[in-house]
């Protein structure tokens, strides 16, 4: 009972504070551009405001655009029961539960673009196309870094994985699980339309790739795509921040770790979009193709 308890309040936890994650790379990057910048709970505000809108639908749209929204928030949920915190396990478990992640992820961006697709708008089928090019690049680099993960852990669950990667494990794989480190970084700012590869703040259309397919849902259907989002990056912010974690393999001290992983991580994330510019669009494949040529280097060196 204690250990359904503990996975319990776990994954409490992430469904309350994965917005949170959006309010730090917000504070950090005000912070970085030298402005006060908005209160670090502000995407909850926003989450409360958009829940007490109402929505309104176009005639032209059919109830495809009314399922994205939906659809999409409850395939990322399916996703984040299957992250682990670190070495603390998830809430679902089972060999090869991170095929099943990675094709929920899949679903909730196809939901997203086939909802683009449904207003016939020529932006909103411009953003869905840009989406479909760079996910057919990433999604390869988050499988291959998981499976050369399989291969160094041993193991085809994700809990088991992680529970797995002690010090002992980096001194022996220690080039192999940087370069999945790497790739799985590059994998979170395309995922999740952040800076190099997307600018999630950007009104300027021709440029936008997420935020041009979502341009016309409103209320409480862009905050579930909101929560979504947030929700997203908590899922791939938790593969990246239980490989560089260490364990000590007492829970309370490994949740208290994680958390501040992650949040560190967010921080990483606002610094880099306060750092960098956005790449060029034609730049962007090259980024995602080194991604999974690390991706790939780092499952030979795993296969040796």
């Amino acid at each position: 009972m204690p250990t359904i308890l503990a996975t319990l309040i776990r994954f409490m936890l992430t469904l309350a504070l994965a917005p949170l994650l959006l309010g730090v790379i917000n504070r950090t990057k005000a912070v970085m551009a030298g402005r006060k910048g908005q209160p670090i709970l502000q995407p909850y505000y926003d989450l409360a405001k958009l829940l007490g809108k109402g929505a309104v639908y176009s005639r032209t749209t059919t109830w495809v655009f009314r399922l994205g929204p939906v659809g999409t928030l409850a395939a990322v949920f399916v996703a984040s029961l299957i992250a682990p915190w670190g070495g603390l396990g998830a809430p679902v478990s089972f060999a090869g539960d991170f095929i099943l992640m990675a094709y929920m992820l899949g679903l909730a961006r196809f939901l997203t673009v086939i909802a683009a697709l449904d207003t016939g708008s020529a932006f909103e089928g411009m953003g869905a196309s840009r989406e479909v090019y760079f996910s057919a690049l990433a999604e390869p680099t988050l499988l291959i870094s998981l499976i050369a993960l399989a291969r160094l852990g041993g193991s085809i669950s994700l809990s088991t994985i992680y529970a797995g990667l002690t010090p002992n494990v980096w001194a022996a794989a220690g080039p192999a699980l940087l370069l999945i480190v790497a790739a799985l970084l590059v994998v979170v700012l395309a995922e999740n339309a952040r800076i190099p590869v997307d600018d999630p703040t950007t009104h300027l259309e021709l440029t936008m790739i997420h935020e041009v397919m979502v341009l016309d849902h409103g209320g409480p259907d862009f905050a579930m795509i909101g929560y979504g989002a947030a929700l997203k990056l908590w899922t791939l912010l938790a593969l990246l921040a239980g490989l560089i974690l260490p364990h000590t393999g007492r829970t309370l001290i490994d949740a208290g770790a994680f958390l501040g992983v992650m949040f560190a991580l967010a921080i990483v994330i606002g610094l880099i979009e306060s750092t960098m510019a956005r790449l060029r669009l034609v730049r962007v494949p090259q980024m995602l193709l080194g991604a999974g040529a690390l991706a790939v280097l780092a499952i030979l060196l795993a296969l040796r």
